[in-house]
């Protein structure tokens, strides 16, 4: 089996390290759905033994990026139009909880949190950057549950942001025109920092809405 080729990590990096280094590998297709992971050439890769690796890819079973099948295997996730829909929802349901949480006395900071995902998205949407547009697309969201204070919410969001990242696939954004995304994302911050709070639970759901309609309706 071929793996994709990963520097070597010191010999005092934690399982938590190579746990990081592959959710990265998952969110930008590098390892692609339904790849297999050998534990074996892996620990090779990043130059360790095999027990950070298998406690690593453990916690990716847990958190629902791998998953294993007896006797075969651990294997990346393949998502289905089911999941997209899904995954949405989740999200929809925890940065609609993390904005009451930023309406009740955080808008300030939340404000503030947002700024420069912001700026990156604009500035890579003026220059056609679509990979840059989606890593600020990201960041915003990171950003948006982060400023909540809430360590079990961002644990939450992490997952489902690199869930996000797959549906996408390759980093390809659903937005013909890069800055439609990006002035999406302004709104949203402005009507989390001074505008009334039905208006950011709105634009927040249709963000939201929107995206599974585009997902759903891309080309394959």
């Amino acid at each position: 089996m071929s793996i994709i080729d990963f520097e070597p990590v010191n010999q005092q990096s934690t399982a938590e390290m190579i746990a990081d280094r592959l959710r990265e590998a998952i969110m930008r297709g590098a390892l692609a759905p339904g790849a297999q992971l050998g534990e074996a050439d892996l620990a090779a890769g990043f130059g360790v033994s095999r027990g950070p690796v298998r406690e690593a890819m453990q916690r990716l079973v847990q958190e629902g990026l791998l998953f294993s099948i007896r006797n075969r295997g651990i294997f990346v996730i393949e998502l289905t139009t089911d999941d997209v829909v899904d995954i949405y929802r989740a999200r929809t349901a925890l940065e609609g909880g993390a904005l009451e949480l930023l309406l009740d006395g955080r808008r300030e900071i939340a404000y503030a949190a947002l700024e420069p995902s912001v700026t990156a998205m604009l500035a890579t949407a003026e220059a056609g950057d679509a990979t840059g547009v989606s890593d600020a697309d990201q960041a915003f969201h990171e950003a948006l549950v982060t400023a909540t204070d809430s360590p079990r919410l961002v644990r939450a969001a992490r997952t489902l942001l690199i869930e996000t990242r797959m549906c996408l696939g390759a980093l390809q954004t659903t937005y013909p025109d890069l800055r439609e995304q990006a002035r999406e994302h302004v709104e949203l911050r402005e009507a989390i920092g001074t505008g009334s709070p039905d208006r950011a639970r709105a634009l927040l759901v249709e963000h939201m809405d929107d995206a599974v309609r585009r997902l759903r309706d891309r080309p394959v």
